[in-house]
């Protein structure tokens, strides 16, 4: 769980250096750029959300499998 949570934070520390920089040298207008990169954002997030439903699904059921008695 641990190495999860420091790559989860490495993910996250890359991309805001990342859009630092990009913001930095970036060759269009301010406002273009800012709009790509929040439309950019916001579909990772739903990218993000769509994986950890799917996972939360996955577990769910293993779990409720898990809990039914088995019959030999």
């Amino acid at each position: 769980m641990r190495q999860v949570l420091r790559f989860m934070t490495g993910i996250m520390v890359g991309a805001m250096v990342g859009s630092t920089v990009a913001l930095l040298f970036a060759p269009e207008p301010g406002t273009n750029l800012r709009q790509g990169l929040l439309r950019r954002g916001e579909d990772f997030l739903d990218e993000l959300r769509q994986a950890a439903q799917t996972r939360r699904i996955e577990m769910t059921n293993r779990l409720e499998s898990l809990q039914e008695p088995r019959t030999m």
